[in-house]
């Protein structure tokens, strides 16, 4: 296949990849691993414990592994890592990538949700999730698990891999005469933010919902909790794991505890177009005291909703409310520190798919965040869901 195209590899490609032996595997690549503009990796059967992170630079990730290892753990039946302590992994994907195609990797939004920090690491290479076009050798995965111990186990994926050719990003130029064409950015009441309230600057910028519903606006992790099993899904008691975070009583806004790890939503409902990808970085550091989002593809599809065939008869359908907030990780550095309501904290930026994804984001997929408005990941549980989230603490 001619690999020079310009855009974020889709779906269809993303097959054609693995087909051409591009990513491959030590097992089989399962299709539902395959996603509209992104690729799951799996662990391998074994964690290395590390006494510290590190970058190979001019060396193979195995050369240097053997300066810091500190013992190595089988995964094959599970095992628990510890917080702080970072484990590298080999994954079951490595790549052969040809001179016009790069990959970047980023944690999946489950892994990101219960803070877990993971970043790829390959062969003579002075930066984490960046894999330069031509790289051909195996993938690595460090986990750093900051607040919880976690169980892991063979085969499981905790990140993503993105791969893409030539210029991809979209101009805020561009971004605005898409969201003019068709809203991809809406108020809590699902209107259209105007153009003129956009905040933008290579890229486009969500803020904080410090509102709540009941004052509740979101969750603080607990330190010293049980075992969080990343293997099992909807079973874990939230009150076991975390505790709320109401606003103040006179005002929407939080303060935040140094070191502590919250999950927030954002304000606005997003819509990721079938024709883009997006990824979530962090607000620039100069802005505040404070990082947040660890996760952060956004799939062509995210928050969309198609809009419904015009009848043979009759009016047209009316279209679904679409769009979809953006769940934050956020963590304050040094001292406690104030976030209020509309703050910005996030940017999304845009990157043009080669082809819009046969798949898209959503249902077709098994996505659990689709529509969300729960902030927690999918290993808990979510029998009162609809009664909103206070509910889990009533």
């Amino acid at each position: 296949m001619d690999w020079t195209e310009p855009g974020v590899l889709p779906y269809q490609d993303l097959l054609r990849a693995v087909d051409e032996e591009i990513v491959k595997a030590s097992k089989a690549i399962p299709r539902e691993n395959v996603q509209p503009a992104s690729l799951d990796l799996r662990l391998g059967h074994e964690a290395h414990r590390m006494r510290c992170s590190f970058l190979p630079d001019q060396e193979s990730v195995s050369s240097k592994l053997k300066e810091y290892l500190l013992d190595t753990i089988d995964l094959r039946e599970g095992a628990v890592l510890e917080p702080d302590r970072p484990y590298l992994i080999p994954l079951q994907e490595r790549v052969n990538l040809p001179p016009t195609m790069r990959a970047r990797a980023n944690p999946k939004s489950s892994t990101g949700r219960v803070d877990v920090f993971t970043r790829v690491v390959t062969d003579r290479n002075h930066r984490f999730d960046d894999i330069p076009a031509g790289y051909s050798g195996p993938l690595y995965v460090e986990v750093v698990s900051r607040t919880f111990s976690v169980r892991i186990k063979e085969g499981m994926t905790l990140n993503q891999l993105r791969l893409a050719v030539g210029e991809t990003r979209v101009s805020d130029e561009d971004l605005v005469k898409t969201h003019d064409a068709d809203a991809m950015i809406y108020d809590t009441r699902n209107r259209k933010i105007p153009d003129g309230q956009m905040v933008m600057h290579d890229g486009l910028f969500l803020t904080l919902d410090l509102e709540g519903e009941d004052g509740l606006v979101g969750y603080r992790a607990r330190r010293n909790s049980r075992v969080l099993d990343l293997t099992r899904i909807g079973v874990h008691r939230v009150r076991d794991f975390w505790e709320p975070v109401y606003r103040e009583a006179d005002a929407p806004r939080v303060v935040l505890e140094p070191d502590d790890f919250y999950l927030l939503i954002s304000n606005e409902a997003v819509r990721i177009p079938p024709e883009y990808a997006s990824e979530m970085s962090a607000y620039a550091e100069s802005a505040g005291e404070l990082r947040s989002h660890y996760a952060g593809f956004f799939d062509p599809g995210f928050g969309h909703v198609p809009r419904p065939p015009k009848p043979v008869k009759g009016p047209r359908p009316r279209r679904p409310p679409p769009g979809s907030r953006a769940v934050l990780e956020v963590r304050a550095r040094d001292v406690p520190f104030m976030v209020e309501q509309g703050q910005p904290v996030c940017r999304l930026t845009y990157e043009t798919v080669r082809a819009v994804p046969t798949l898209l984001y959503g249902k077709e997929t098994g996505s659990n965040y689709q529509g969300q408005k729960a902030m927690l990941s999918k290993h808990f549980e979510r029998e009162h869901a609809a009664d909103g989230q206070a509910s889990l603490f009533r």
